[in-house]
């Protein structure tokens, strides 16, 4: 196997994840003085705000999914090459991936963050993440089930174990999907589960810091609060998840919740890459940068996004929040200062913009900060649905979306509540464990 990338004079560049960032830099580099190779493990890019409704039966995973090669169709010198980066060899200016080593002039990662589990091993095997669209599809199959089994089980233990859910991690994705199964409990439930009590699921959402939405203002933390106790949503604060054992989730002081539904969104890493110095590597493992998103100690060597540390911005010393509007804006500038490079001027700073931050809990409920401005409820809500709506790729998606949200909401219920488990092949199996061995 090879990237069988044709030769070229133009300067190569490789982009390592087609996220927010990577995609956006590839976009503004079309038609430059540079060939572009994206390598991404899969062959999509995932609309990850929107996640949270495909793990709760909103919207099928396709709507916000977008298949990189139909974004680069007619593009001459991008091209894409599905596969898992391994390792850099900065010395060598080369990768080594599953499908083979290639060179580059300059390299940018930009692959973002995995699950973080906190080295607890045990939890890292039970839990249910939802980082990325498999994984929301995963724990979609798994609500479901669980439905189907209370149904049919024969001891009230075991149809409590069923139908309690436990929600780790109280930030954005979190607090969305407390509010969307709160909604599915309400709405949903008692038509398509008549037989089951619904008064007997609960839906627990734990966080180790005193408030949900730490990451925005008080105000829209107090408002979350008292919109998802309402929907009733059992919210446990200042409370650390330190084991799960015989189906039960406990808390550091002893509190025990049997539950076959474990949900961790507490914390996020960026995905490794090996023969990095550990020297480079910041919290989290984001790998550390200049004001240029240039990697400390290297000229051609770069980093945007959720993976990368950069504390030189006067008004983030301690790092960017890690948000696709952090990504979008450094992948603008650096697509300028590359091409600036070429022509020997002088690259620019980067400074991060803040655009607001916005999270939804339910129908007519959401939280929104505009700068100063603070607005919670049904306005926020709306503005949510249309920023979220005009950020998703392809006319398609947004008009499948678009009119999935207004039949939602005239029916209250969701669609898509299909239980469908995915089979490799074995052709395919047998591929991807040759490429472990070969690479």
């Amino acid at each position: 196997m090879g990237f069988n990338i044709p030769k070229t004079d133009k300067k190569r560049v490789i982009i390592v994840g087609g996220g927010f960032g990577g995609l956006k830099l590839a976009n503004k580099l079309k038609n430059s003085y540079f060939q572009i190779v994206l390598v991404d493990k899969n062959n999509y890019h995932q609309f990850l705000p929107l996640i949270y409704q495909v793990a709760s039966a909103g919207i099928n995973q396709s709507a916000i999914s977008f298949p990189f090669r139909k974004i680069i169709q007619g593009r001459k010198d991008i091209h894409f090459r599905m596969a898992e980066v391994r390792a850099v060899f900065p010395e060598k200016n080369m990768i080594l991936t599953s499908i083979g080593k290639i060179e580059y002039d300059y390299i940018v990662f930009a692959a973002g963050t995995i699950t973080n589990y906190f080295g607890n091993k045990t939890i890292e095997a039970e839990a249910i993440p939802m980082k990325n669209v498999s994984e929301a599809m995963g724990l979609r199959n798994t609500l479901l089930s669980n439905f189907e089994r209370s149904i049919t089980c024969t001891t009230e233990e075991e149809r409590q174990e069923l139908l309690n859910i436990v929600i780790v991690g109280a930030g954005a994705t979190g607090v969305e999907i407390a509010g969307a199964i709160a909604e599915m409990k309400k709405f949903v439930i008692p038509k398509d589960y008549p037989e089951m009590d619904n008064k007997v699921l609960n839906i627990y959402l734990i966080e180790a810091g005193d408030r949900v939405l730490s990451g925005m203002s008080k105000e829209s933390s107090a408002a979350s609060e008292k919109f998802l106790r309402k929907m009733g949503v059992n919210i446990i604060l200042n409370k650390k998840v330190i084991a799960y054992e015989d189906r039960k989730v406990i808390l550091e002081d002893g509190t025990k919740i049997s539950t076959r539904s474990f949900i961790w969104v507490s914390g996020v890493s960026a995905v490794p890459i090996d023969n990095l110095e550990k020297s480079i590597l910041g919290r989290g493992g984001r790998i550390q940068v200049d004001e240029y998103n240039r990697v400390k100690g290297f000229n051609n060597i770069y980093a945007i996004g959720d993976q990368c540390l950069q504390t030189t911005d006067i008004n983030y010393p301690n790092g960017h929040p890690q948000l696709a509007q952090v990504a979008i804006q450094q992948a603008t500038l650096l697509a300028k200062n590359l091409k600036c490079m070429l022509s020997r001027e002088q690259p620019k700073a980067f400074r991060y913009k803040d655009l607001g931050a916005m999270a939804t809990i339910g129908r007519n409920k959401a939280v929104a900060e505009l700068g100063k401005l603070k607005i919670q409820g049904w306005f926020a809500w709306i503005l949510w649905l249309v920023v979220h709506l005009r950020s998703i790729l392809g006319i398609r998606n947004k008009i499948s979306i678009f009119f999935g949200w207004i039949w939602d909401y005239i029916t209250y219920g969701h669609s898509i509540r299909l239980i469908v488990y995915a089979r490799k092949t074995k052709e395919i199996q047998e591929r991807e464990i040759c490429e472990v061995k070969s690479h």
